[in-house]
């Protein structure tokens, strides 16, 4: 049997345990600092494994050796966003939680691929690369499923069509100037622009872009953790299947889409090595000012790293 480890046992790690077991995929190692909540959770959530059917082991631990052999590392640990917050205030106190998850982590799991889910999400997966000195392939941040999710459910909303249809594509930073790419995004193959109108397909855009502040304004305490959860779920399985499945996720660029020395999200092919190969889309003008946009907020959060740690 595979095995997943996931560092932080919060509302989102839990979670993502939750769908990795429902699929039968690994068995589950949730690890937290917090004494007793992970192994609480993991006692709980095997106790279920009986009525759905599913042989998995989940359990809790409050250190990494616990993570021994994981073929998948899933980082959720650190501190979630507040109303009024932003991503880059996350910066200094997530850098030192994902820092020491991921060094720890390799320690008793060097063969493992690492999924990154703490925000700021490109800035934190650049981190967990340069300390951990892993090839690009085996550290990828999740961002692109999750928001490409967020925009095909609003499409299905406005259109009354089945999210099965609807295929939506956004790139770049996993942040406000994320880059919803509408002329590759279709509804059974037809072009969004063709079935719904500008206004209409610029509201969307909004929302998406805007689509974990959303969330984080509704919910008042803490922040998604529902479909975050169900993208780390499907990047693990694509990997663990080598499915070579093809989805947005931040990778680490090496002159791709002209961009070096970062990480940024772009079409991605998910197999058994972790991240095999970006896709190149050509864009158009106007795409490409709203990526180079999106870039240069990344780079700026990147810096910003790079002053308060030493790789």
């Amino acid at each position: 049997m595979n095995k997943i480890s996931i560092i932080g046992a919060g509302m989102t790690g839990a979670t993502t345990a939750h769908w990795l077991a429902e699929r039968e995929l690994a068995d589950i190692v949730l690890v937290d600092v917090v004494e007793g909540m992970p192994q609480g959770k993991g006692l709980d959530m095997l106790e279920a494994m009986p009525i759905i059917g599913k042989d998995v082991s989940i359990v809790g631990a409050n250190d990494y050796a616990a993570t021994k052999n994981s073929d998948i590392v899933i980082v959720t640990a650190g501190i979630a966003r507040k109303p009024g917050m932003s991503r880059d205030d996350l910066l200094k106190t997530n850098s030192e939680i994902v820092g020491s998850a991921a060094v720890e982590t390799l320690k008793h799991a060097p063969d493992a691929i690492f999924i990154i889910l703490t925000n700021p999400l490109d800035t934190m997966a650049y981190l967990a690369m340069k300390k951990t000195g892993l090839p690009r392939g085996r550290v990828i941040g999740q961002a692109g499923v999750l928001d490409s999710a967020r925009m095909r459910a609003f499409v299905a909303m406005e259109t009354g069509v089945s999210v099965e249809n609807i295929d939506c594509y956004v790139l770049g930073g996993h942040g406000d100037e994320m880059v919803p790419l509408t002329r590759h995004s279709n509804i059974a193959g037809i072009p969004l622009k063709e079935y719904l109108s500008a206004d209409k397909l610029n509201a969307i855009v909004e929302r998406t872009r805007k689509g974990g502040a959303e969330v984080i304004n509704l919910l008042k305490t803490g922040s998604a953790y529902y479909a975050p959860a169900a993208a780390c779920a499907q990047m693990a399985e694509a990997i663990l299947k080598n499915k070579q499945l093809i989805v947005p996720c931040a990778a680490y660029m090496n002159g791709e889409y002209g961009l070096k020395d970062m990480y940024f999200g772009v079409p991605v092919q998910l197999g058994r090595n972790g991240m095999e190969k970006i896709i190149e889309y050509k864009l158009d003008a106007d795409e490409k000012a709203m990526f180079d946009k999106s870039a240069a907020a990344v780079k700026e959060t990147h810096e910003a790293l790079k002053n308060l740690i030493t790789f």
